[in-house]
């Protein structure tokens, strides 16, 4: 589950990399339909990147550890901007600005905990992007019934607020998770519904995200977001229009290439859209859901693999 998973993010992320910032009119013109380089960063064809680069870090750091250590996660995160530490050729090229600015903190002696941002213009998709390998530490510590108990859920805030801890990013990583865990579960629409329940279920009894519950409204009803039409949905860097955008396309499509694809050619936050969901399609449909095409162009594969590795020996 975890390669599904990893590869179904990194995949989802390549695919969107070429098309970045591309708006949604322009790639009706030219849709992403493979594997492509070029585009705003020059990158060869198969590329992932920050949101791959930031999972594999979380994934690393709890290898590692084999528990949370937010100091080593953000030193890792520090390797991988200031370094290209856990990229495909050695250099970060593309960092979000609360991502970077939280890292900035950590640089300057502030503790790990306290770097995120607070502010609601903080609400950027880049915890969201990173957060899928945190399922299988929380499933590993706590049973696949994790989602019923409250201490996993404060282990998703500790491990967004490291960038992202304004309580809408936190809600959007809290939701992800339980929708995935749901996945592994249960069928995409059913998943969809119980995790978006559950988590909310959950943010209700706490008075500082209970006033943020109204930003989750379209995703509660699965059949009425499932109808919107794609002029509705909006596929920007802020997290809930992420989040949406990524459930969306898993409910209008049935296999893992249809639905990434829908992700990057809504545009804009490509890589994102495709990455988040492009890791619950992976979850859903497994490896043979993967084109071998895509497989075969999708760089730095031993990187992957090894983590991977790392990882599940890790959770044993």
């Amino acid at each position: 589950m975890v390669k599904n998973a990893i590869y179904g993010l990194a995949i989802g992320d390549a695919l969107g990399v070429p098309a970045e910032f591309q708006d949604r009119a322009a790639l009706k013109l030219k849709p992403i339909t493979t594997m492509v380089g070029g585009g705003f960063h020059g990158q060869p064809a198969g590329t992932w990147s920050d949101d791959t680069s930031m999972a594999l870090c979380l994934m690393a750091s709890m290898a590692a550890y084999h528990r949370l250590e937010p100091d080593d996660i953000m030193r890792r995160f520090a390797d991988w901007r200031e370094k290209g530490q856990y990229t495909p050729h050695g250099v970060c090229f593309d960092c979000g600005g609360t991502c970077g600015a939280a890292i900035s903190r950590y640089l300057r002696g502030l503790r790990a905990k306290d770097c995120g941002g607070t502010g609601e213009r903080d609400n950027g998709n880049g915890s969201l992007m990173r957060i899928l390998p945190l399922l299988f530490f929380l499933r590993s510590e706590y049973g696949i019934g994790w989602y019923k108990m409250s201490r996993p859920m404060w282990e998703i805030q500790v491990v967004s607020s490291l960038t992202h801890a304004h309580p809408i990013s936190i809600m959007a990583c809290g939701i992800y998770l339980q929708i995935a865990e749901q996945v592994i579960q249960r069928n995409i629409k059913d998943a969809i519904a119980f995790g978006t329940a559950s988590a909310l279920a959950f943010y209700e009894q706490i008075p500082e995200y209970k006033e943020y519950l109204h930003v989750w409204d379209r995703i509660r009803d699965v059949l009425a977001l499932k109808a919107l039409p794609e002029d509705a949905i909006k596929s920007g860097g802020y997290v809930v229009n992420t989040l949406e955008a990524a459930l969306w396309c898993l409910l209008n499509t049935d296999n893992y290439a249809d639905c990434v694809l829908k992700a990057v050619n809504l545009g804009r936050d490509t890589d994102t859209t495709g990455a988040v969901a492009g890791g619950l399609a992976g979850l859903a449909y497994g490896w043979e859901g993967f084109p071998k095409k895509w497989l075969d162009a999708l760089q730095a594969k031993p990187m992957l693999d090894s983590l991977c590795d790392s990882f599940c020996k890790a959770l044993i």
